[in-house]
C-alpha cells in the first residue's frame, strides 16, 4: 500500500512539472523517405525494359556508355541511378601508390563526355555474380573495354555494382571498379562465362 502511494505522490508532484516541460519533439530527419514515385520524378523516364530486372540494367549499364566516337544518350544514362548515385574508381599509379577517382552522376557524364567525344569506347560484362536480399542487390561484374567492337580489350577489371529496387523497377545505388594489373590480375572465375 506504501508504493501506491509513493506512486500516487511521484504522479501530483512531477505532473506540473512535466506539463511546464514537455518532452522536446524529435527532430525531423534532413534526408526525407522517398516513394517510388518520388525517385522516379527526379531522373528521365527509363525504358521499361531496362529497369525491369538485375540482367536488363546491367545490360543498359554498358549499353549505354558504349559507342563510337561522339556523344551518348544521357538521358537514358541518367534514368538508371539514382539522382545520389556514386561512381568510385580504386586503382595504383605506376610507381605504387593506390588511388581513388569519385564522381557524382553529372560529373561522370561531364568526364566521360569529354572522353568518349574523342575516341570510341564500348565496354561489356563478361561474368556477373549477383547477390540479393530483399529490395538490395550486389553484382561483382567483370568487364573489357575496346576502342572499336571485335579489337583486343585496352582494359578489363571489374565493377561493383549496388543496386535497389523500389517495388517498380532496379536503381543502380553506386559503381566501385578497379582495373586489372599484371599485380591485380581478373580472377579465373571472372575471365570467361561457364
Amino acid at each position: 500500500m506504501k508504493a501506491a502511494w509513493v506512486a500516487v505522490f511521484v504522479v501530483l508532484t512531477l505532473s506540473p512539472v512535466i506539463a511546464q516541460n514537455p518532452q522536446p519533439e524529435k527532430p525531423a530527419l534532413a534526408t526525407p523517405s522517398l516513394s517510388a514515385n518520388d525517385l522516379a520524378a527526379k531522373v528521365p523516364t527509363p525504358k521499361a525494359d531496362d529497369v525491369k530486372s538485375i540482367d536488363a540494367i546491367m545490360h543498359a549499364i554498358y549499353s549505354a556508355i558504349s559507342g563510337p566516337a561522339g556523344s551518348r544518350n544521357w538521358d537514358r544514362f541518367r534514368s538508371l541511378f539514382l539522382t545520389t548515385a556514386r561512381f568510385t574508381d580504386t586503382g595504383k599509379k605506376p610507381d605504387g601508390p593506390i588511388v581513388v577517382h569519385t564522381w557524382s552522376v553529372d560529373d561522370f557524364v561531364h568526364d566521360a563526355g569529354l572522353v568518349f567525344a574523342q575516341e570510341g569506347f564500348y565496354e561489356n560484362g563478361i561474368v556477373n555474380k549477383t547477390e540479393t536480399f530483399g529490395n538490395v542487390a550486389q553484382v561483382f561484374s567483370s568487364y573489357e573495354s575496346r576502342h572499336a567492337p571485335g579489337e583486343k580489350p585496352f582494359a578489363r577489371g571489374i565493377n561493383s555494382v549496388q543496386l535497389m529496387n523500389d517495388g517498380k523497377r532496379w536503381w543502380v545505388v553506386s559503381i566501385l571498379w578497379d582495373a586489372e594489373r599484371p599485380d591485380n590480375p581478373l580472377p579465373k572465375a571472372f575471365t570467361a562465362k561457364h
